[in-house]
């Protein structure tokens, strides 16, 4: 009962944390993309500062540390980048300082999980 209880607990650790891992693959075609995105210059007008992480396992917990996978299957969100602001779900400004990433607008962030 016991071990059961704990591969339980451990499956779901393992579960929900792949959950919220930002893997990200960039479509060529919004119909394929689970959100689009557009890239602003200025962070005052992003709902989500990104930081790109090197290693897959940085990138985790729904916090604006993004990892680009080369495969559509290794993605937890697919991503379209918009040319216009207006067209966008989420817009996103990219940051080259890692403690800087994060939510600007928290009601957009059901977008990425």
């Amino acid at each position: 009962m016991k071990n059961g209880l704990i591969t339980t607990f451990l499956l779901l650790f393992i579960f929900t944390s792949h959950i919220n891992a930002q893997n990200i693959y960039s479509c060529n075609k919004k119909y394929n993309a689970d959100i689009s995105v557009f890239v602003t210059d200025k962070k005052y007008n992003a709902d989500l500062v990104v930081f790109k992480v090197d290693k897959q396992y940085q990138a985790d917990n729904n916090q604006g540390l993004w990892f680009f996978v080369d495969k559509k299957y290794n993605a937890d969100k697919l991503i379209f980048f918009e040319d216009k602001k207006y067209n966008a779900d989420l817009i996103i400004y990219f940051t080259d300082k890692k403690y800087n990433a994060g939510w600007e607008n928290n009601s957009k962030k059901h977008l990425l999980y």
